[in-house]
This record gives structure tokens, C-alpha cells and sequence, in this order.
């Protein structure tokens, strides 16, 4: 092929290579164009599909369910349950003032979690019209809560009791006889503390529990951010802190009901638990809980939805599950807390029903002190002076 002839051909192989990739690369460039289009759809759908998921994050307090109710909501709505748990409404609140905490329904105190958790808009007002069960709760201790929740937009009462003081009381008796059983004293003056010391105390690691019991004991309103006021709780903690074994929340059951501590401050039902499973493990510990005469703090846990919660109609129908009687029951019948569905009663053990450290007397409820919120300034120096007390200086 002559030498001009040949470079044209070539020119003519080259344009049409050109040609050739110019095609798959237009080709390439619709494809991967609709791909973009598909996934920008499949996002669009699934995006919103995971928010219906049939699945429930529920966030509650350690030992605090029956485990037949969530076996039994699951079996009749075919939503998955999800269950953690925490051991202070430290941890609460940190985990939700954080945001996106995944959970859809939390179980918060009515004080001072719950106000806060409120007005700083972490929760969602709850939809009555989807709870019609709503109309089971007590309406006089809904109205005990009304002081954190006006109008009971955000929450209903899961249960409710005291904080006071679980001993084992032959070993308490044995080191010191003539300390008061019934009182404050036996905790917090020196010289009792110092003769319980040997066969453990265990303080509940919570400042959000215990100061406002200590200035109870001390005269004071449970509320005080008067800095007199503090420094007569730190003194009063100071001089019991050499005596304490340890601090703990959801650990102090199983220590008093192994008897590995006999002096506790804890909530009521977890005492009462613990008595229940010392009692059924026969090896003569017997667990008792008190509420102090001078004044037991009464706290309401919450049935709460947080405003980010990605499964919110799931969390309506829980807490309207939760609400009917014989489910209420049940709970209170495992957990050994009273419950805000009066209708519950009849199928609540007897002896329990007869206990009144779970269901107390009038008498005992007039006794009983609530807390309210505290500003932010005077909770921070609370937990600055709780810092300094566990760390014993």
C-alpha cells in the first residue's frame, strides 16, 4: 500500500476508535446516570420504610419489667422489642441531652429528669387519642406530677415509691442495738454508721436521690440551693464517707440480698426485691426496707417518648399496652412497685397489696416529701460536692 494511502486509512482506524470510546463512554455515563436516579428513589422509600420498622427501642431502669409483658407485646403486635438498661438518672439524662439516642421509649423520674428532659425539649407530648388505656390511671397521683409536667402532656406513670433504707436487720441489731431502726439516724449520725460499718454500708450513687433526703433529715427544704444548706449535707455525708464499702444504683439488690452488705440506701422496691430473692434462696438473710420517719423522698417513673424517637406509633402502642390492668399487674407483681392503675388491684399478690412499704398508708403519704427542679447553677454545685464526698475530701 503506497505510503499515502496507508496514512489515511489509519487517520480513518484512529477516528473511528475515537468514535467507538466516545459511544461506550456516553453509554457508561447514562448508565451510571440511572443508577444515581434508582438509588435517589430506593433512598427516598427506604429512608422512610426504616422509620416504620417493626421495631421498639425501649431505654428503662435495671430490674424494672415483667419480663411476660414484653414477650407478650411482641407476640401480639409482631414489633421486636430492643430492651437496655441503665442504673441512674445521671445516665438517663446524659444519654438524652446528648440527642439521638435511638431509644423510643425511656422511663425517666418525675424530678428532676423528667421537668428537664421537658423544657429542654427531649421528649415528645404524647398523643392521648392513640392511648385510649389513658383513662386507667389514677388521677390523683397523675395530679402529683402536674408540678413537672403541667397537664400531663409528656408522660404517664409507669410506677412509683420511695427512697429510704434497706438493712438486714439482725446483723444491723447485733453490731449496734440501741441505733433507731425507723430513722435517718441510723445512717447518718457517726457513731451508728461507725458500729454498722463491718458488715458493709452501701450508698446509692446517685446526688439526684440523695441530697434532698439528707436535707429532708436536717430540717431543710429538699430544694434548698441555699450554699448554708450544702454545706451542712457535706458535713453530714463527710462524716459518715470512711464508713461506706461501697457506692452503687443497680448492683445494691443483689449485695443486700447475698447479704454482702446490711445497711443500703436505696429505692424501696429494689429493697423489696431483695428480700423476695434472699427469701427464696434459704440461707437465712432476711432483707428489710424502711422509710424513714423523718421523711421519704416519693418518686414517680415515667413512661416517656423522646422527640427523635424513630418509632413513634410503636412507642404509642407500648405505653398503651403497659396501661391496661392485668399487664400493670403483672409488673407490680414482679418488680414490687405500686403501680397508677388502681383497676390493677384485684390481681395484685395479697401480700403485697398488704405491704405498706410498696402501697402506703395515708398516713405514710403525708409523711412523704416530693422534689421539684433546681436551677442549673445549684445542680452543678450539688454534683461538684458529690464528687468531692465520694472522692472523701
Amino acid at each position: 500500500m503506497p505510503a499515502g494511502e496507508s496514512n489515511v486509512a489509519r487517520s480513518h482506524c484512529e477516528e473511528r476508535r475515537h468514535q467507538a470510546v466516545s459511544t461506550r463512554t456516553h453509554i457508561w455515563l447514562l448508565i451510571a446516570s440511572s443508577l444515581l436516579a434508582i438509588t435517589a428513589v430506593l433512598v427516598a422509600f427506604v429512608v422512610p420504610a426504616r422509620a416504620q420498622e417493626r421495631v421498639l427501642n425501649i431505654y428503662n431502669w435495671t430490674d424494672y419489667i415483667d419480663p411476660a409483658a414484653l414477650e407478650r407485646f411482641q407476640k401480639e403486635t409482631g414489633i421486636t422489642v430492643h430492651y437496655d438498661v441503665f442504673d441512674s438518672l445521671e445516665t438517663l439524662e446524659a444519654k438524652l441531652l446528648a440527642g439521638h439516642s435511638g431509644y423510643d421509649v425511656v422511663v425517666p423520674s418525675n424530678e428532676p429528669t423528667f421537668s428537664r428532659l421537658i423544657k429542654v425539649g427531649a421528649l415528645a407530648p404524647i398523643d392521648r387519642a392513640r392511648v385510649p388505656n389513658w383513662k386507667n390511671l389514677d388521677p390523683g397521683l397523675m395530679r402529683k406530677v402536674e408540678s413537672s409536667d403541667p397537664g400531663n402532656r409528656y408522660g404517664a406513670i409507669y410506677l412509683w415509691g420511695t427512697t429510704g433504707i434497706g438493712l438486714i436487720p439482725d446483723r444491723v441489731k447485733r453490731l449496734a442495738p440501741d441505733a433507731p431502726m425507723d430513722s435517718w439516724d441510723l445512717l447518718f449520725k457517726q457513731e451508728n454508721a461507725k458500729r454498722i460499718a463491718p458488715c458493709g454500708i452501701t450508698m446509692m450513687d446517685s446526688a439526684i436521690d440523695v441530697i434532698p433526703g439528707v436535707l429532708k433529715y436536717l430540717g431543710k427544704n429538699p430544694d434548698s440551693t441555699d450554699p448554708t444548706d450544702l454545706a451542712a449535707v457535706e458535713r453530714t455525708l463527710m462524716g459518715i464517707r470512711r464508713y461506706i464499702r461501697s457506692f452503687a444504683s443497680g448492683g445494691t439488690l443483689e449485695a443486700l440480698a447475698a447479704g454482702q452488705t446490711c445497711l443500703a440506701l436505696d429505692y424501696s422496691g429494689d429493697v423489696i426485691q431483695a428480700g423476695a430473692r434472699a427469701a427464696e434462696a434459704k440461707h437465712g438473710i432476711t432483707v428489710r426496707y424502711v422509710a424513714p420517719k423523718e421523711g421519704a423522698q416519693l418518686g414517680f417513673d415515667m413512661l416517656a417518648i423522646p422527640t427523635d424517637a424513630e418509632h413513634k406509633d410503636a412507642a404509642l402502642m407500648f405505653i398503651d399496652f403497659v396501661l391496661q390492668p392485668e399487664v400493670m399487674a403483672g409488673i407490680t407483681n414482679t418488680v414490687r412497685y405500686a403501680n397508677a392503675v388502681p383497676a390493677s388491684r384485684p390481681m395484685i399478690r395479697p401480700e403485697l397489696l398488704a405491704d405498706t412499704n410498696i402501697f402506703p398508708t395515708p398516713e405514710q403519704m403525708a409523711a412523704f416529701f416530693t422534689i421539684g427542679p433546681v436551677p442549673q447553677a445549684a445542680a452543678r454545685e450539688r454534683t461538684r460536692m458529690w464528687a468531692r464526698f465520694k472522692a472523701g475530701h
